[in-house]
């Protein structure tokens, strides 16, 4: 039997929308809040939401433009294109289509998954599979979200804390011992009511009732998912870490999703990593989805503080209830 292949990323790229919300702007449209509040309750100052002429598919191509050109790889060259996207341009075709078109990647196999705020890290692990069964495939995994569209601003809760966003990596063979070492993908389905968009599926079909209700905003239990990160994500992690031979201390760089501040100041210390960087970009950019990881990442890449032969660990939650965590040792061909 042949040896499985290393899969690493070749590069990453990030997009976000030009127009900026401040605190000071959400105030006006968001009631009983300052922008004191929010930024102590989230460590957010600002995030930025797309143009009326920009959806999903939009962030998601110039972000995935940007992997591209990092790693060296023409859009021509893709064997597959995932979308991680919980708000997609529309229900039907996967936008990963519109993607893959507007690209150019005509070869690439193109799909979308939907794990809200996991999905980046499950992309990951979905593209280290595909690159098992063809260990010369090139797969780009782009993650992008555009809240701002089923944001209900008469609800500060969740109002305060998104923006729009995508980031993306290119994952191929990489040499020893470099590239993906483990990944974790778990699920709690019998916490999916804490983060739901109750309309426009099969269940509850659109109707001047469901929007005249409001069903089509995001809604979310914050105090349910604090709670539930907090428990569930730490064990995760340390799991993960074990399984690889890994102690906390040698992780170098902590990537997690980019929910809430003050959440991930928690968890950090819950999971016993204190010693790691932790890369935030959330206080600019706010809560980006399933994107929050992915441009943290670039972001941390493209200035250059994760060196060759670093240790990497990604962590991504989010709604149904899911839990996302890899370890990487990062692969620097630049």
């Amino acid at each position: 039997m042949q040896p499985m292949p290393r899969v690493g990323i070749l590069g990453t790229g990030a997009y976000v929308p030009e127009h900026e919300v401040t605190n000071e702007d959400l105030m006006r449209r968001v009631s009983d809040t300052t922008p004191e509040w929010i930024a102590r309750k989230t460590l957010i100052e600002a995030r930025r939401f797309a143009g009326p002429e920009q959806a999903t598919s939009d962030l998601a191509t110039a972000a995935a433009r940007q992997a591209l050109e990092r790693a060296g790889v023409e859009a021509g060259r893709l064997d597959y294109l995932i979308v991680s996207t919980s708000t997609g341009d529309s229900p039907q075709p996967p936008t990963a289509s519109l993607v893959q078109h507007a690209l150019g990647a005509h070869r690439a196999a193109s799909f979308d998954i939907n794990v809200v705020c996991a999905g980046f890290v499950f992309g990951l692990a979905l593209a280290q599979s595909l690159i098992a069964v063809r260990p010369d495939a090139l797969v780009l995994v782009v993650a992008a979200d555009v809240y701002s569209r089923i944001l209900d601003f008469d609800d500060r809760r969740t109002a305060i804390l998104f923006g729009d966003g995508a980031g993306a990596a290119v994952l191929g063979a990489v040499p020893e011992p470099y590239g993906l070492i483990d990944t974790e993908l778990v699920t709690h389905g019998d916490a999916h009511d804490l983060i739901h968009v109750k309309a426009g599926g099969s269940r509850l079909p659109a109707s001047a009732q469901t929007v005249a209700d409001g069903d089509h905003f995001f809604r979310m239990n914050g105090r349910g998912v604090r709670d539930f990160v907090i428990a569930g994500v730490p064990p995760v992690l340390s799991g993960l870490l074990a399984r690889a031979g890994i102690t906390p201390e040698q992780v170098r760089h902590f990537v997690p999703h980019q929910a809430n501040g003050m959440m991930i100041r928690e968890l950090v210390e819950a999971a016993g990593l204190s010693s790691a960087r932790t890369h935030l970009v959330l206080d600019r950019l706010g809560n980006t989805g399933s994107a929050s990881a992915a441009i943290a990442l670039d972001q941390a890449a493209r200035d250059g503080e994760i060196k060759d032969d670093d240790l990497v660990l990604l962590a991504g939650f989010g709604g149904g209830m899911s839990v996302g965590a890899t370890i990487l040792r990062w692969y620097d061909h630049h």
